[in-house]
């Protein structure tokens, strides 16, 4: 986590933001574009992620952001540079299954960042980014933040995601 310092400043949030604030809030998904290098993009449906983001594991990220708490959701920080791997399309399918077989029955925060993490594990990595690199695209994204914090686009549709969210 410690490398991860540089984006701390960054805040993730529930749903999809127009562009992000002051604070750098947005979703794990729209901060791993940011992160990749690739111009800042609204993130409503995993298809419209860049091709060189894993399906699978984006659907996952999104879920995990968009149930998690405002605290547990930080805690996904350090997978926003990892998103960027996709792979073939069988790697693709394994990690589908993965996380269909691992998300079946109610299980704890700490153990969906595990299948998280074992879903990553699967196939091609994300390019290691530098530190430095990372944090100057984050900073540029908010240095032309017109609005002190984010808000999400579609604030309805995010409270009835959330009311329809299983418990953690």
């Amino acid at each position: 986590m410690d490398s991860f310092d540089h984006i701390l400043n960054w805040k993730l949030k529930r749903g999809s933001h127009p562009f992000p604030g002051k604070d750098g809030g947005t979703c794990i998904n729209e901060a791993a574009i940011v992160a990749a290098g690739l111009p800042y993009q609204p993130v409503r449906a995993v298809e419209t992620m860049p091709d060189c983001f894993s399906r699978p594991i984006c659907r996952l990220a999104m879920l995990l952001n968009d149930e998690a708490g405002d605290e547990q959701r930080q805690e996904l920080l350090p997978f926003v540079t990892r998103l960027a791997c996709a792979d073939t399309k069988q790697v693709e399918w394994e990690r589908e299954v993965y996380v269909a077989q691992h998300l079946r029955y109610r299980i704890s925060w700490q153990d969906r960042l595990e299948v998280l993490e074992g879903a990553l594990a699967i196939g091609r990595q994300a390019d290691v980014l530098a530190t430095e690199q990372v944090k100057s695209r984050l900073d540029a994204v908010q240095q032309s933040a017109k609005a002190p914090t984010s808000v999400a686009d579609h604030l309805k549709f995010s409270k009835i995601k959330e009311w329809l969210a299983p418990p953690l």
